[in-house]
C-alpha cells in the first residue's frame, strides 16, 4: 500500500515488516511493548471511542504530555477519526494554554498525570469549548485514557474507513503553535502530505532499517522528534519512549541503534565524559587527552589520511570503546541533531569516538527538515547542516537571509492570513528569517536574521556565531551575547560549575559547592573567565570580542522561563530577566 496520510503509517508497516515490539515504554519502571497489530487496534478502538463521544472530523483535540507510548497512541486515534492534532507543551505557562485553547476552539484534551491535569483543569474555565479531559495515568476524579477503548465490530470499522476515505494528502494533519521566543504561540498548520513527504525525503540521509531500535525523549510536540517518530514508524524501526531525565538510564537498558538529540543534550553529555576521563591519573590521564584531542582533529571521508586512521583504531581500543559501552552507545550507527547549531568540535568528538552524528536543520513551517548531512561519502561537511533534501530548493536572497521551496512547506498560520504572507511571498518562497551560504551544495547557517544587531557604531554583530565559540571553552556551560546599541559585545555567562570546581581544587583555592553565588564572587574566578574570554576571542574582529561579561549562578532552563522547549534561548526574557547584570557590563 502507499502512504499518503499518516494514519496509513501503521497499516503500511503492518503489510511490510510487522513487529512484535513495534512500540514500547516504562510503565511502573518495567519496560512494556506492543506489536504492530496491536497498536492497529488500540487505535481504531481509541478512535471509535472518541466519536462516541460526540468528537467529530476536523474537532481540534489537544496532548499535553511527556514523551510516552500513550502520546503516539492518543496521536494516531485522533487522526483516524478525522480530528486535528494540537500539541501542547507540559511547560507553558496557564496564560499560553489557555491562549491556544481558546485560539484553536479545543474540544478535548489528553494529559499525562496529575500535575498536568490540575494544569489543565484550571484552564478549562476560562476555554468555553473545552469539553473533555483525559489522563494516560490514574488520577483521582479523572477520566483514564483507556475508558476510551470499545470493541470494534464491522460497523464501526466501516464508520471509521469511511471518515478517513475523505481526508486527502492535502488535508490538515496537525497545528504545532511555535513556542517562540517573543509574543504569542502562532499556529503553523501542517498536512498529511507536508509530513509524509519530508519522511520521505528524510529516510535517504539515515542509514536505519527494519530491525534496529530508536530511543525517543526530545518532546514529541515539536515537530523534529515527532517526524523521526513516523519515519521510524515507516522503515519498521522498534521505539521506545523515555523521559528526557531518564537518557543515562535509559541508553543503557536499549543500546538503540539510533537516535535524535539537541546540541544542548550533546554538550553536557561531552562535558561528563571530559570531566570523567580528566580525573583520571597517570597512563589513563594521558590515554584519555591523547585520545580526545585527536578526535577532535576528524573529519569525514577520511581525509585525515591512513595514519590519522590508524592512531583512532589504537584510540578506539584504548579509551573510546570503553566511553560507548559505558554509556550504552555501543550499538548507535546514527544520531541526527537539531534545534540549535552544532558546535564542530561536537561534531568531529561524536563521530571519531564511534558515535556517528550528523547535523540538519529545518522550522516547524517545514515539517521541519530543509536540509541535513549524511553518512556516505561526500554527504556530509562540518560546519555545514547539509545538503538540501529532495523535493526542496534552497535560495539566499540578497540580504542573506535563506528562504525554501518544497512540498513540506506549512499550509500557513492558522487564523492569521497576514502573519502567513509575511513568511510565505508571492512566488512561494518560505523566508525562514535565518541567514546563510549555499557552497559545494552545503547549506551553512551564520545566525538568525531576527537576532542579529548593531552596536552603537553601526557594525552588525551575529551573537550565535560568539556564542558557540566561547561554548568550546569546558568552563562555560551556557553562554548569552548581549549589547545591541551599545558600544561592545558583552555576555552573560552561566559556569560550568563541576570543572571550575576542580579547577578551584587543583589550584588550592577554597570554595563552597553548594555555594555558587559566592564562587562567581571570587576575583581569581572573575580572572580565569577573563583569560578564556581573551583566548576565545581571538579571530573575531575588534567590534564582535567579548569585552566584559557576568558570570551567573544557575542555569538559564525552560522551567525558568528563559529557554524554549527546544533549549533555544529566549532573547527578549533574558534581557529583561538580567537587565540588572547586563547594566553592570555597561555601567549603566
Amino acid at each position: 500500500m502507499e502512504v499518503k496520510r499518516l494514519f496509513d503509517i501503521f497499516p503500511y508497516q503492518m503489510e511490510k515488516y510487522p513487529l512484535g515490539d513495534a512500540l514500547g515504554g516504562k510503565v511502573n519502571g518495567v519496560w512494556e511493548t506492543h506489536s504492530t497489530k496491536q497498536v492497529i487496534e488500540m487505535t481504531d478502538s481509541m478512535a471509535v471511542g472518541l466519536l462516541e463521544l460526540g468528537l467529530k472530523k476536523g474537532d481540534m483535540i489537544g496532548i499535553i504530555s511527556g514523551n510516552c507510548v500513550e502520546w503516539a497512541l492518543a496521536d494516531l486515534a485522533i487522526q483516524k477519526m478525522g480530528g486535528i492534532v494540537v500539541p501542547l507543551y507540559p511547560t507553558s505557562s496557564a496564560e499560553d494554554l489557555t491562549y491556544i485553547m481558546n485560539h484553536c476552539e479545543m474540544k478535548a484534551v489528553f494529559t499525562e498525570e496529575a500535575e498536568l491535569y490540575t494544569k489543565i483543569k484550571g484552564c478549562q474555565a476560562n476555554v468555553s469549548s473545552l469539553a473533555q479531559v483525559f489522563t494516560f495515568r490514574e488520577v483521582k476524579g479523572a477520566p483514564l485514557y483507556r475508558e476510551l477503548f470499545k470493541s470494534v465490530q464491522d460497523e464501526e470499522r466501516s464508520r471509521l474507513k469511511e471518515i478517513q476515505d475523505t481526508i486527502k494528502a492535502d488535508d490538515l494533519a496537525t497545528i504545532i503553535y511555535t513556542s517562540g521566543t517573543t509574543g504569542k504561540p502562532k499556529g503553523v498548520m501542517l498536512s498529511h502530505n507536508n509530513i509524509v513527504s519530508n519522511i520521505n525525503s528524510s529516510i535517504e540521509r539515515l542509514p536505519v532499517h527494519h530491525g534496529h531500535i530508536g530511543l525517543s525523549f526530545l518532546p514529541l510536540s515539536h515537530i523534529f522528534e515527532r517526524m523521526i517518530c513516523y519515519m521510524y514508524y515507516f522503515v519498521g524501526i522498534a521505539v521506545r519512549f523515555g523521559a528526557i531525565d531518564e537518557i543515562p538510564e535509559n541508553l543503557k537498558a536499549i543500546r538503540p541503534h539510533v537516535f535524535t538529540a539537541v546540541p544542548r543534550l550533546l554538550e553536557k553529555v561531552y562535558d561528563k565524559v571530559q570531566a570523567g576521563g580528566l580525573a583520571n591519573s597517570g597512563f589513563k590521564l594521558r590515554a584519555f587527552k591523547w585520545a580526545t584531542d585527536l578526535a577532535l582533529k576528524w573529519s569525514p571521508d577520511r581525509k585525515n589520511g591512513g595514519w590519522f586512521h590508524t592512531q583512532l583504531n589504537l584510540a578506539d581500543k584504548l579509551v573510546f570503546s570503553k566511553i560507548r559501552a559505558k554509556a550504552g552507545l555501543d550499538r548507535v550507527i546514527a544520531v541526527a541533531s537539531g534545534s540549535a547549531a552544532l558546535q564542530s568540535r561536537l561534531a568531529r568528538f561524536y563521530n571519531a569516538i564511534g558515535v556517528p552524528l550528523v547535523e540538519g536543520y529545518g522550522l516547524t513551517e517545514t515539517s521541519p527538515v530543509i536540509s541535513v548531512n549524511g553518512f556516505r561519502k561526500g554527504e556530509m561537511r562540518i560546519g555545514a547542516v547539509g545538503k538540501v533534501i529532495s523535493g526542496g530548493e534552497v535560495k539566499i536572497f540578497p540580504d542573506g537571509e535563506i528562504c525554501y521551496k518544497g512540498p513540506n512547506v506549512m499550509l500557513g498560520y492558522y487564523k492569521n492570513e497576514e502573519k502567513t504572507k509575511s513568511v510565505i511571498d508571492e512566488n512561494g518562497w518560505f523566508h525562514t528569517g535565518d541567514i546563510g551560504e549555499l557552497k559545494d551544495g552545503f547549506l551553512r547557517i551564520t545566525d538568525r536574521k531576527k537576532e542579529m544587531w548593531k552596536t552603537s557604531g553601526g557594525k552588525y554583530v551575529a551573537p550565535q556565531v560568539i556564542e558557540n565559540k566561547f561554548k568550546e571553552s569546558l568552563f562555560i556551560e551556557q553562554v548569552v551575547v548581549v549589547g545591541e546599541g551599545q558600544k561592545f559585545p558583552g555576555a552573560l555567562i552561566v559556569p560550568n560549575f563541576e570543572i571550575l570546581c576542580d579547577w578551584l581544587t587543583d589550584e588550592e583555592i577554597s570554595y563552597n559547592r553548594d555555594m555558587p553565588a559566592a564562587i562567581i564572587a571570587n576575583p581569581q574566578v572573575k580572572a580565569k573567565f577573563e583569560s578564556e574570554c581573551e583566548r576565545l576571542n581571538v579571530g573575531f574582529g575588534k567590534w564582535e570580542m567579548i569585552k566584559r561579561f557576568e558570570l551567573l549562578p544557575s542555569e538559564l532552563s525552560v522551567d525558568g522561563g528563559e529557554l524554549t522547549p527546544s533549549l533555544k534561548l529566549k532573547r527578549k526574557i533574558i534581557n529583561e530577566k538580567y537587565k540588572a547584570e547586563i547594566a553592570k557590563i555597561y555601567n549603566v
